[in-house]
C-alpha cells in the first residue's frame, strides 16, 4: 500500500506550515493532491510526488550519487513503490537501494525529526523508451544523520548509481536543499546523532514495573508487545522530558511519576529500521493503573519482575528492567517503633555530606563550569559538574544533576569511581565525601540549564587548569592525571 492522499497532504501542509512563502511554486503539487489520481503513480500526469533522502555525515556533509541516465550529481531518491507505508519509507528504501546502506545506519535528525527538510520541483525530459512524455518530479526530501562516526562502505546500485560523493553543505547541488541546510546548519545541524525518543521506566514502592500493552494494528511499532510509555519528540517540545510528559499526559492524563530522572539509552528499531537511541526515565508512581484514562493501547498493568518471562516484551526491556531492579534494590519500611528519631545516628558518628562530580574527558581536556558570582557556593570559581545526593545511589544522581545542570545524558552505569577527595573546610562545618566519576560514554553536548548556578562550560587542558578553580577540584583533577584514587584535603594532622 502506498501512501494516502491525506497523509501526503498532512506532510506537505506540515512542510507548508514552516514554509509558507513556498506555496505559489507548489501549486502543482497541492494541484495533483486535490485531483483523483494517486499522487505518487508515475502514471499521474503533470507530475508526481518522489522522494529522496538527505543522508548527512558528522562531517557536515550529504551524500550524492552519479545519476547514470542524466549524469548528474544527486541525493539518492525516487518514485515511490507499493510496499513503501509513508513518503519517509519510500525515501529510506530508496538510500538502502541505490547507496547500499542498510536502515539501521540511519537516524532522524532532531531539527526535523520525520517532517521534510525540503520539496523541490523539477522537470523531467520525455522518455519515448519507456512511454513517458515530459513532466514533473515533485520530490520529497527527508533528512537523516549517520549513526555511526565514519561512513560505511558503499555498495552502489551499478544499473542506475555511477559513483558518490559526500559533498560539504555549501557545495550541495540543489539550491533549494542547499539553502535549507545551510540556513539549518546555525541551528544545530551538524551531523551528531542525539535521541529523540523518550520512555519511561516507572516503578512503585513495593518494586513492581508499569508496563503498556500496545494495540495490535498496521503501522504500530512492535505491536502487541509489552512495552514503556513514552514516544518521539515532536517540534513543539523543548528538551526530552517535555516529549515524555506530553506524551504521558497523551496516553494516560493523570498519570504523573515523581522523580523523573535519566536513567539509561537504549538502541531500538524503527517500523521504518531506522536506528532510535531512547532516553529511558526511571520513575515512581503509586497509583491504580485501572482507576486512569488509558486512551492509546489495550493495557496498563504493574508487574513483578519474577513474571517478566512470561510476557512478551518489546527488544531488550526485560535486561533493562531487570538491570535497574538490581541496581536500585526496594528497601522495606522498617516499623515506625524501629525508625530512629529525625538526626538519630550511632553514638561518636559524624555525619558527613556526600557530593558526586563528573570527571568529563575529550582530547585531553576535562569539562568544568564557571559558577556564578552570586552562587551559594564557590561562587565566580570553575568547578565540575557536581551535585549533593538526594535519597539515591550515587551513579544515578550524578547522572540526574547531568542531565539537569548540563543537559548531558548519561547511563549510570557507564559512570566508574576515579577518585574520592575527603574534605574538611572549616573545624566548625560538616566533613564531605566528594566522589568523581568518570564517564566513558555520553550523549549531548553541555549546555548552561541552571543560569542562576553556572554561567559557561568549558574544556579545560587538565594539564594547564584555570587559577581561579575549588580547590579540591584541582587536587582531584590533578589526583586523576597521577593515577591516584583518594585525596585529603583540610584535615590536620
Amino acid at each position: 500500500m502506498t501512501p494516502s492522499r491525506s497523509d501526503i497532504r498532512a506532510t506537505i501542509e506540515t512542510y507548508l506550515s514552516r514554509h509558507a512563502e513556498e506555496r505559489s511554486s507548489l501549486e502543482g503539487l497541492l494541484a495533483v493532491l486535490d485531483g483523483t489520481e494517486e499522487p505518487s503513480s508515475r502514471a499521474t500526469l503533470p507530475g508526481h510526488v518522489t522522494c529522496s533522502a538527505v543522508v548527512i555525515d558528522r562531517d557536515r556533509r550529504v551524500l550524492h550519487i552519479g545519476h547514470r541516465v542524466t549524469g548528474l550529481l544527486l541525493c539518492p531518491g525516487g518514485h515511490v513503490e507499493a510496499g513503501d507505508r509513508t513518503l519517509l519509507a519510500a525515501a529510506v528504501r530508496e538510500v538502502c537501494e541505490e547507496a547500499g546502506l542498510r536502515p539501521g545506519d540511519l537516524c532522524l535528525t532532531p531539527q526535523f525529526l520525520d517532517e521534510p527538510i525540503d520539496v523541490d520541483v523539477h522537470d523531467i525530459d520525455a522518455n519515448p523508451a519507456k512511454g513517458e512524455p515530459a513532466h514533473q518530479h515533485f520530490d520529497v526530501r527527508f533528512a537523516f544523520y549517520l549513526t555511526a562516526e565514519q561512513p560505511p562502505a558503499l555498495a552502489l546500485q551499478d544499473e542506475e548509481v555511477a559513483g558518490a560523493q559526500w559533498l560539504p553543505y555549501a557545495d550541495v547541488r540543489s539550491p533549494t536543499l542547499r539553502a535549507k541546510l545551510l540556513a539549518a546548519e546555525a541551528e544545530g545541524l551538524d551531523g551528531q546523532s542525539e535521541p529523540v525518543n523518550a520512555s519511561a521506566l516507572i516503578r512503585d514502592k513495593a518494586g513492581r514495573y508499569l508496563l503498556h500493552l500496545r494495540d495490535d494494528r498496521d503501522g504500530i511499532w512492535e505491536p502487541w508487545t509489552f512495552a514503556l510509555l513514552g514516544g518521539g519528540r515532536e517540534p513543539g517540545d523543548s528538551c526530552l522530558e517535555a516529549t515524555l510528559r506530553r506524551e504521558l499526559t497523551e496516553e494516560v492524563p493523570g498519570l504523573a511519576p515523581a522523580g523523573l530522572t535519566p536513567y539509561a539509552v537504549e538502541e531500538a528499531t524503527s517500523i521504518d529500521g531506522l536506528a532510535v537511541p531512547i532516553v529511558v526515565y526511571a520513575g515512581c508512581w503509586n497509583g491504580d493503573p485501572d482507576a486512569v484514562d488509558l486512551r492509546e493501547g489495550v493495557l496498563l498493568k504493574w508487574f513483578t519482575v519474577d513474571t517478566l518471562d512470561r510476557l512478551r516484551l518489546s527488544p531488550g526491556l526485560e535486561d533493562l528492567i531487570r538491570r535497574h531492579a538490581t541496581e536500585h534494590p526496594v528497601v522495606e519500611e522498617r516499623p515506625a517503633a524501629a525508625r530512629p528519631l529525625p538526626g538519630e545516628v550511632p553514638a561518636g558518628s559524624v555525619l558527613h555530606v556526600v557530593g558526586v562530580h563528573l570527571h568529563l574527558e575529550h582530547d585531553s581536556k576535562v569539562l568544568l563550569g564557571l559558577r556564578h558570582p552570586d552562587s551559594a557556593y564557590a561562587g565566580g570559581l570553575w568547578h565540575a559538574l557536581a551535585g549533593h545526593l538526594e535519597a539515591e545511589a550515587a551513579t544515578a544522581g550524578l547522572a540526574r544533576e547531568a542531565f539537569e545542570e548540563a543537559g548531558l545524558v548519561i547511563d549510570p552505569s557507564d559512570l566508574e569511581l576515579v577518585h574520592t577527595v575527603h574534605t574538611m573546610d572549616r573545624p566548625d562545618s560538616r566533613p564531605r565525601i566528594q566522589l568523581f566519576f568518570r564517564s566513558r560514554h555520553w550523549e549531548g553536548t553541555p549546555e548552561v540549564r541552571e543560569p542562576d548556578r553556572c554561567l559557561a562550560w568549558k574544556w579545560w587542558d587538565a594539564k594547564d587548569l584555570p587559577e581561579q578553580i575549588v580547590p579540591y577540584t584541582r587536587v582531584a583533577i590533578e589526583g586523576i592525571g597521577a593515577g591516584r584514587s583518594y585525596s585529603e584535603l583540610g584535615w590536620s594532622r
